[in-house]
Protein backbone atom coordinates (compact mmCIF):
# COMPACT_ATOMS: atom_id res chain seq x y z
CA UNK A 1 0.00 0.00 0.00
CA UNK A 2 1.18 3.46 -0.73
CA UNK A 3 1.63 5.86 2.14
CA UNK A 4 -1.16 8.15 0.94
CA UNK A 5 -3.64 5.26 0.68
CA UNK A 6 -2.70 4.08 4.18
CA UNK A 7 -3.15 7.61 5.49
CA UNK A 8 -6.56 7.88 3.79
CA UNK A 9 -7.71 4.54 5.21
CA UNK A 10 -6.55 5.53 8.70
CA UNK A 11 -8.42 8.82 8.49
CA UNK A 12 -11.57 7.00 7.31
CA UNK A 13 -11.27 4.50 10.17
CA UNK A 14 -10.97 7.33 12.70
CA UNK A 15 -14.10 8.96 11.26
CA UNK A 16 -15.95 5.66 11.50
CA UNK A 17 -14.83 5.04 15.07
CA UNK A 18 -15.35 8.59 16.31
CA UNK A 19 -18.20 10.27 14.44
CA UNK A 20 -19.33 13.58 15.90
CA UNK A 21 -21.63 12.87 18.82
CA UNK A 22 -25.14 14.28 18.62
CA UNK A 23 -27.16 15.61 21.54
CA UNK A 24 -30.74 16.84 21.54
CA UNK A 25 -31.88 19.44 24.06
CA UNK A 26 -35.59 19.58 24.82
CA UNK A 27 -37.01 22.54 26.74
CA UNK A 28 -40.48 21.94 28.16
CA UNK A 29 -43.51 24.18 28.62
CA UNK A 30 -43.24 27.89 29.38
CA UNK A 31 -39.47 27.93 29.09
CA UNK A 32 -39.92 30.15 26.04
CA UNK A 33 -41.02 32.79 28.59
CA UNK A 34 -37.72 32.81 30.48
CA UNK A 35 -36.51 36.31 31.24
CA UNK A 36 -40.09 37.52 31.70
CA UNK A 37 -41.74 34.79 33.77
CA UNK A 38 -41.21 34.88 37.54
CA UNK A 39 -37.65 36.26 37.46
CA UNK A 40 -37.33 35.81 41.24
CA UNK A 41 -37.50 32.04 40.64
CA UNK A 42 -36.13 31.56 37.14
CA UNK A 43 -33.85 34.58 36.77
CA UNK A 44 -33.64 37.13 33.99
CA UNK A 45 -31.75 35.02 31.48
CA UNK A 46 -33.73 34.24 28.34
CA UNK A 47 -34.01 30.87 26.64
CA UNK A 48 -32.12 32.33 23.70
CA UNK A 49 -29.21 33.18 26.02
CA UNK A 50 -29.23 29.69 27.53
CA UNK A 51 -29.23 28.18 24.05
CA UNK A 52 -26.29 30.38 23.03
CA UNK A 53 -24.34 29.11 26.06
CA UNK A 54 -25.20 25.52 25.18
CA UNK A 55 -24.10 26.01 21.58
CA UNK A 56 -20.80 27.50 22.74
CA UNK A 57 -20.07 24.48 24.93
CA UNK A 58 -21.06 22.10 22.12
CA UNK A 59 -18.76 23.87 19.70
CA UNK A 60 -15.87 23.84 22.17
CA UNK A 61 -16.41 20.17 22.97
CA UNK A 62 -17.00 19.25 19.31
CA UNK A 63 -20.48 17.78 19.56
CA UNK A 64 -23.53 18.46 17.42
CA UNK A 65 -26.46 20.05 19.23
CA UNK A 66 -30.12 20.17 18.22
CA UNK A 67 -32.35 22.36 20.40
CA UNK A 68 -36.15 22.15 20.61
CA UNK A 69 -38.76 23.80 22.83
CA UNK A 70 -42.37 22.76 23.12
CA UNK A 71 -45.34 23.57 25.29
CA UNK A 72 -47.06 20.37 24.13
CA UNK A 73 -46.61 17.04 25.89
CA UNK A 74 -47.33 14.93 22.80
CA UNK A 75 -44.75 16.81 20.75
CA UNK A 76 -42.13 16.23 23.45
CA UNK A 77 -43.02 12.52 23.54
CA UNK A 78 -42.65 12.35 19.75
CA UNK A 79 -39.25 14.08 19.88
CA UNK A 80 -38.00 11.65 22.51
CA UNK A 81 -39.34 8.65 20.59
CA UNK A 82 -37.45 9.66 17.46
CA UNK A 83 -34.30 10.64 19.34
CA UNK A 84 -32.71 7.24 19.94
CA UNK A 85 -32.14 6.62 16.23
CA UNK A 86 -30.76 10.11 15.60
CA UNK A 87 -28.96 11.20 18.77
CA UNK A 88 -26.47 9.85 21.30
CA UNK A 89 -27.97 11.66 24.28
CA UNK A 90 -30.81 13.84 25.54
CA UNK A 91 -30.66 16.88 27.81
CA UNK A 92 -34.16 17.68 29.00
CA UNK A 93 -35.87 20.25 31.17
CA UNK A 94 -39.39 18.84 31.29
CA UNK A 95 -40.48 21.88 33.33
CA UNK A 96 -44.01 21.44 34.74
CA UNK A 97 -44.28 18.03 33.04
CA UNK A 98 -41.63 16.81 35.50
CA UNK A 99 -44.33 16.30 38.08
CA UNK A 100 -47.21 15.13 35.89
CA UNK A 101 -46.12 13.37 32.72
CA UNK A 102 -46.08 9.60 32.79
CA UNK A 103 -45.97 9.84 28.98
CA UNK A 104 -42.64 11.71 28.93
CA UNK A 105 -41.25 9.40 31.61
CA UNK A 106 -42.29 6.33 29.61
CA UNK A 107 -40.90 7.77 26.35
CA UNK A 108 -37.48 8.26 27.95
CA UNK A 109 -37.55 4.77 29.47
CA UNK A 110 -38.71 3.16 26.21
CA UNK A 111 -36.15 4.97 24.06
CA UNK A 112 -33.22 3.96 26.23
CA UNK A 113 -31.44 7.16 25.23
CA UNK A 114 -28.83 8.44 27.68
CA UNK A 115 -30.60 11.32 29.44
CA UNK A 116 -29.83 14.05 31.94
CA UNK A 117 -32.68 16.04 33.48
CA UNK A 118 -32.10 19.68 34.38
CA UNK A 119 -34.03 22.37 36.22
CA UNK A 120 -33.23 26.03 36.72
CA UNK A 121 -34.69 26.08 40.22
CA UNK A 122 -34.36 23.64 43.08
CA UNK A 123 -37.67 21.80 42.84
CA UNK A 124 -37.26 20.50 46.40
CA UNK A 125 -37.20 24.00 47.87
CA UNK A 126 -40.43 25.00 46.15
CA UNK A 127 -44.08 24.03 46.51
CA UNK A 128 -44.78 20.54 47.81
CA UNK A 129 -46.32 19.36 44.51
CA UNK A 130 -43.01 20.06 42.77
CA UNK A 131 -41.01 17.77 45.06
CA UNK A 132 -41.79 14.64 43.03
CA UNK A 133 -40.11 14.09 39.68
CA UNK A 134 -41.60 11.36 37.54
CA UNK A 135 -38.60 11.76 35.23
CA UNK A 136 -35.67 11.32 37.65
CA UNK A 137 -36.04 7.53 38.06
CA UNK A 138 -35.45 6.94 34.32
CA UNK A 139 -32.52 9.31 33.68
CA UNK A 140 -28.79 9.00 34.33
CA UNK A 141 -28.78 12.07 36.56
CA UNK A 142 -30.51 15.29 37.52
CA UNK A 143 -28.96 18.73 37.95
CA UNK A 144 -31.07 21.45 39.52
CA UNK A 145 -31.03 24.73 41.34
CA UNK A 146 -28.12 26.41 39.58
CA UNK A 147 -30.07 28.58 37.15
CA UNK A 148 -28.69 28.45 33.60
CA UNK A 149 -25.63 26.64 34.93
CA UNK A 150 -27.85 23.59 35.48
CA UNK A 151 -28.07 23.32 31.69
CA UNK A 152 -24.35 23.86 31.17
CA UNK A 153 -23.37 21.34 33.85
CA UNK A 154 -25.86 18.86 32.40
CA UNK A 155 -24.47 19.24 28.91
CA UNK A 156 -20.88 18.85 30.12
CA UNK A 157 -21.87 15.70 32.00
CA UNK A 158 -23.60 14.22 28.94
CA UNK A 159 -20.62 14.95 26.72
CA UNK A 160 -18.29 13.26 29.21
CA UNK A 161 -20.60 10.25 29.42
CA UNK A 162 -20.99 9.73 25.66
CA UNK A 163 -17.29 10.16 25.04
CA UNK A 164 -16.43 7.27 27.37
CA UNK A 165 -19.07 4.93 25.88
Amino acid sequence: MTESLLCLLTKQRIKTINPMKKIIVIHGPNLDLLGQREPAIYGKVTLKEINEGLKKIAQERKVSLTIKQSNHEGEIVDLIGKSKSKFDALLINPAAYTHTSVAIRDAIAASGILTVEVHLSNIYSREEFRHKSLISPVVKGTILGFGPNSYYLGLEALIDLIQIQ
